[in-house]
């Protein structure tokens, strides 16, 4: 998405994006990767005003993070709804039909013991290869048919991952989460989900706080007089992505979420796309077999 193309419009933590089947994603999620106490900043992104956890079966906190959600809808008020959405992924090694199906109902079992319910499963990665993916995605779509999840989605995906299932006559998933920030754009990726109404998440989003010292980025951010990971989430929601910032600092968690006082320009966007060089700080299967 060009800058051309960039979301210019007011973002408060309230913000969602509509997927394609109806429900309302937050525009702005915390995920866990790696998190010292999934538990502990999960509760204190709740109570900062996030509304969107990000969870992974490999993360192994689908626990304490649906025990934080119980606490804080039980005992903390909620903007009236209760609603906290939740993400969980199944990674490559349990696809297949029967494995996936099995990984599911046991996230799900997590889950209900807090009487909640994944909002957003994903599969995790494509690296099972093309069989085992589309068993895989179809035991996803069914169970979210049964109810036992409630949308569904890929993480890690290139085009042709995507094509596949398109190709097989299935039904295209309503999210695909990929490492997206301005030195890693994955346009082709970006197009392709824009063509087919998938909304993209964006993981790492600040760059694992690698390439702060850059001179585009110390640039904008003293421009607005903000902090360099305010402007890369910017920069994502700008483009309409839902980014992923993660932390276990509660100031940071807070001011990863404190990006409703400034916008970027047009000048700004332009620099920033300009950065573009296909580096990502972490795993980047999309171009698995």
């Amino acid at each position: 998405m060009g800058a051309e193309h960039a979301v210019a419009q007011p973002f408060t933590l309230a913000s969602q994006v509509p997927l394609r089947r109806g429900a309302q994603l937050p525009r702005l999620g915390f995920g866990v990767f790696q998190s010292s106490n999934a538990k502990a900043s999960t509760a204190h992104a709740l109570a900062m005003g996030y509304r969107h956890i990000d969870s992974a079966r490999y993360y192994h906190n689908e626990d304490e993070v649906c025990a934080a959600v119980h606490k804080f809808k039980d005992g903390m008020p909620n903007e009236g709804t209760g609603a906290v959405w939740l993400t969980t992924k199944v990674q490559g090694q349990e696809h297949g039909t029967a494995a996936t199906a099995k990984a599911v109902d046991e996230s799900a079992a997590i889950a209900k013991k807090y009487g909640l319910t994944w909002d957003l499963f994903l599969l995790h990665d494509p690296t099972a290869g093309k069989q085992k993916r589309l068993e895989a995605w179809k035991v996803l779509l069914e169970k979210r048919d049964q109810g036992v999840i409630k949308s569904a989605g890929v993480s890690n995906f290139g085009v042709r991952h995507l094509e596949e299932i398109k190709e097989a006559g299935l039904e295209m998933p309503e999210v695909n989460q990929i490492e997206v920030h301005p030195f890693l754009q994955q346009k082709p990726i970006v197009q392709f989900c824009e063509k087919e109404g998938i909304v993209v998440e964006a993981y790492c989003p600040i760059l694992r706080g690698q390439r702060f010292d850059d001179p585009t980025l110390q640039k904008v951010a003293k421009k607005h007089d903000v902090t360099v990971p305010q402007i890369l989430i910017r920069w994502s929601l700008q483009k309409g992505y839902v980014p992923l910032p993660k932390s276990d600092t509660p100031g940071r968690i807070q001011a990863n979420a404190d990006l409703f006082d400034f916008e970027l320009d047009g000048s700004d966007l332009a620099d920033l796309d300009k950065l573009d060089e296909g580096f990502a700080v972490s795993w980047n299967p999309v171009n698995v077999e």
